[in-house]
């Protein structure tokens, strides 16, 4: 396999220089791809440096902040127009562990979509306040039943796609973010007809520097998943 790991970023300078050698090292075949969103903090230079001297690490720079969801559809845009055959989605604050890597490949082989659940072996989150949680944990079970996939996370932003699930979805419609973008991209696939496998992994707060979650993020998330349910009694997605 050809595994392309795709980690958009604003702002992220304190972790993206650990999170590429540690990316690297548990799976040293792959090839990373950092969407930047107008760092101010030298991010992009940081990664610049790093490509120049591995030659398997890129850039995208994007002139603003453009939102996590159009990160990732243009890294995806990226990835098609070359060869790769698996595409991770991955956060640059280790919140998503570069160790459970090699698990991903090994269950890709039996999957279109492999899907890092929190939520499947009870709650695996580290370090968030109660809040936050049950906010998350009661969220899934409600996009799970408005929706109708069978998915336990929907909302998780650390998963692997073969490249044919991403050829198969129409992504100039895609135009989320946050949770409603991870829930729109489950959804397709999953009324797609592709195999979805969910592995447990241990979510862990971010390290260092300020998260991205807003009102507007969750709201977003709150209204799509309707959005979606009609779309697909429509026969439109």
């Amino acid at each position: 396999m050809k595994p392309l790991v795709i980690i958009p970023t604003y702002n992220e300078h304190e972790n993206i220089e650990k999170i590429i050698p540690a990316v690297l090292n548990a799976v040293p075949q792959a090839e990373i791809l950092i969407v930047d969103d107008n760092s101010q903090d030298g991010t992009a230079e940081t990664v610049r440096a790093m490509g120049s001297s591995t030659g398997n690490i890129y850039l995208l720079s994007r002139e603003k902040k453009m939102g996590l969801g159009t990160a990732y559809v243009t890294g995806f845009k990226w990835a098609l127009k070359r060869d790769y055959n698996v595409i991770f989605e991955m956060d640059a604050d280790f919140s998503h562990d570069p160790e459970a890597l090699p698990q991903f490949l090994r269950e890709i082989e039996k999957a279109d979509l492999v899907i890092g659940s929190r939520y499947t072996n009870g709650v695996n989150v580290v370090n968030w306040p109660m809040k936050r949680l049950l906010l998350s944990f009661f969220a899934n079970i409600y996009a799970r039943i408005v929706t109708g996939v069978p998915v336990r996370d929907l909302t998780s932003g650390f998963k692997c796609y073969r490249r044919k699930v991403l050829e198969a979805i129409d992504l100039d419609k895609i135009h989320s973010n946050g949770y409603a973008f991870q829930i729109e991209m489950h959804f397709k696939a999953f009324r797609k007809g592709f195999l979805i496998r969910e592995i447990p992994i241990v979510f862990i707060e971010r390290r260092t520097g300020t998260s991205k979650m807003s009102h507007h993020i969750i709201y977003e998330a709150a209204w799509m998943v309707w959005k979606l349910r009609f779309l697909g009694l429509l026969g439109r997605l």
